[in-house]
């Protein structure tokens, strides 16, 4: 019998390429969405790539009746949870609308899922949760640091929800994918990143620039300690980060975990300085960019890159996607978008 894993978020850049792997893996799913980060776009074209109308619940995590009301009407097996509000800069200004959002409707996910039996509970953590690291690459036992923005915060305060209510109710099982940069779009360009407003990641900055939506591109900082003076990220396609999911659901469901809460890095392993990227887009796309150097950002780091041998060696998962392949799905995804 089919698996039906809930994905909460499920509408947004991350949870539509999930849905996407997930199908084509065998499972069914169920998403959950607010549409408070997103629109309908990506949800209509992860239906067009998966050849299924994918049901579909207009919910919010923070009402605990929605999410009764949710878990009786489906039997969940799993839950991926992305439902979050994410802009780094806005959680400075606004902590108090982070920490009501991005913790209690965790509290409320996993209050409902013990109640209803129990679950596989996979976290959508992120790298903010390692701040400035001391070793380089970063792996799982590197240490948390204090985290730099309240939405960072949120990620270390779920992750310790889950790891604590993994070890107090035997029913919950659960997973935190650390992610480092998600970039690009799925190759059929029917689905991709589309921030609202100013974006607040790179690469949509990059595209936005590129066609003609951005005036200039601000890289920002070239005085790091780094060979170009650009800070070092770790980025990964999201079609990749995507399937780690798959394997992730598929070792709880299957019963392979070996402690009953664990943590992997999903990451490539190579670092790429902000300057190389936005390079490498020029030249694997035939575009040259307006850019110029800015004043470094608050709170961005120096260099961070994961060493995702853990997850290659337990999850059986492997970054496969090339820099230039990623960048140019991205932009194809721009130029589709531009059409809309």
């Amino acid at each position: 019998m089919k698996k039906t894993v809930l994905v909460s978020g499920g509408a947004g850049f991350i949870g539509s390429h999930v849905t996407v792997e997930l199908i084509e893996a065998g499972y069914d799913v169920v998403i959950a969405d607010n549409f408070s980060n997103c629109d309908l776009t990506n949800y209509n074209g992860a239906c067009a790539i998966t050849g299924r109308k994918l049901p579909l619940v207009e919910m919010d995590f923070c009402d605990p009746e929605a999410v009764e009301k949710l878990f009786s009407d489906y039997k969940i097996d799993a839950v991926i949870h992305f439902a979050a509000f994410k802009a780094v800069g806005e959680s400075v200004w606004e902590p108090l609308k982070y920490y009501r959002n991005n913790v209690e409707s965790f509290i409320n996910l996993l209050e409902t899922a013990e109640r209803h039996g129990g679950c596989n509970v996979l976290f959508s953590s992120s790298a903010t949760v390692y701040g400035e690291p001391e070793e380089l690459p970063v792996t799982e036992k590197s240490p948390r640091q204090p985290a730099t923005s309240p939405y960072g915060n949120t990620k270390q305060i779920c992750e310790d929800m889950l790891r604590d209510t993994v070890k107090a109710k035997p029913v919950i099982k659960g997973i935190a994918l650390r992610y480092f940069n998600p970039i690009g779009a799925h190759p059929s360009a029917l689905i991709g990143e589309l921030p609202r407003g100013v974006p607040n990641n790179l690469v949509p900055f990059i595209t936005q620039t590129a066609i003609g939506k951005r005036e200039c591109l601000s890289i920002f900082g070239n005085d790091y300690p780094t060979e170009d003076g650009t800070c070092l990220r770790d980025y990964i396609d999201v079609v990749d980060l995507a399937k780690a999911h798959v394997y992730a659901v598929r070792r709880m469901l299957e019963g392979k975990m070996k402690e009953d809460y664990e943590i992997f890095n999903v990451g490539t392993g190579r670092p790429v300085s902000v300057l190389e990227l936005v390079k490498t887009f020029e030249k694997v796309n035939g575009v040259k960019l307006n850019w110029k150097y800015a004043p470094r950002r608050a709170g961005d780091v120096t260099a961070i890159w994961a060493d995702p041998t853990i997850a290659n060696k337990e999850l059986g998962w492997k970054a496969e996607r090339t820099v230039e392949e990623t960048l140019a799905a991205a932009w194809a995804w721009e130029k589709r978008v531009a059409e809309m």
